[in-house]
């Protein structure tokens, strides 16, 4: 049986339609894969992303690793610089937009976190120093003491911004005032970094020196 005149143009059209959206599909597949993916860095299953922007700031992943206690995976770990650098006092001195990321990989007692964060400054800083960051000090205990607990898979993020200070910032959300003191970032970076770390596999870890 024939087609009347206006079935037969309908399925012309339809003849030359389904060739174009096959095309456009693929095309759109195509695009699709060949789109970058974020450069990251893996670590016992996080990824820190190899480059970020704060607040204007681009900084690189200068390195990662993770903190261990005896045998057991505390957190994972990631410094952020303006340029890569290899010494504590590189990190120290830079002049620009800094960070410290942390991510859980296992539950702990955010009271005793901040103790041990306090002691590590303590432990690695001259008393001068630890003087002039005993103000951001008491503000870092206060934001631990609050939160209770850290769970695995939660974060918390220590940046630092010329002419600002200090912020924390727990999962995504602002933990209070700025620390505004200049001497506190570099003495918190000791804790890691300093002549006594928390772990001395995660300091050259930080610095890009892994030894793992």
């Amino acid at each position: 049986m024939s087609l009347s005149r206006p079935l037969q143009i309908a399925a012309c059209a339809l003849a030359l339609a389904l060739p174009l959206a096959a095309s456009a599909q693929t095309k759109s597949a195509t695009a699709a894969s060949a789109a970058p993916a974020v450069p990251v860095t893996e670590v016992a299953g996080v990824k820190f992303d190899n480059e970020i922007n704060l607040r204007g700031s681009k900084l690189v992943l200068n390195g990662a690793g993770v903190r261990y206690k005896v045998v057991f995976k505390v957190y994972a770990a990631g410094l952020y610089v303006p340029a890569k650098v290899n010494t504590p006092e590189a990190v120290y001195d830079t002049k620009g937009a800094r960070s410290l990321r942390v991510v859980m990989l296992r539950d702990i007692d955010a009271n005793e976190l901040g103790k041990l964060f306090t002691q590590g400054m303590e432990k690695n800083a001259t008393r001068e120093e630890f003087a002039k960051a005993i103000p951001g000090t008491i503000k870092l205990g206060e934001i631990f003491a609050t939160k209770n607990k850290l769970t695995s898979g939660e974060s918390f993020t220590i940046d630092y911004l010329p002419g600002v200070g200090t912020a924390i910032t727990v999962d995504g959300k602002p933990t209070g005032e700025v620390i505004r003191e200049p001497e506190f970032f570099s003495a918190l970076m000791k804790i890691w970094l300093g002549k006594s770390p928390a772990d001395s596999l995660l300091k050259d870890a930080l610095l890009g020196n892994s030894r793992n």
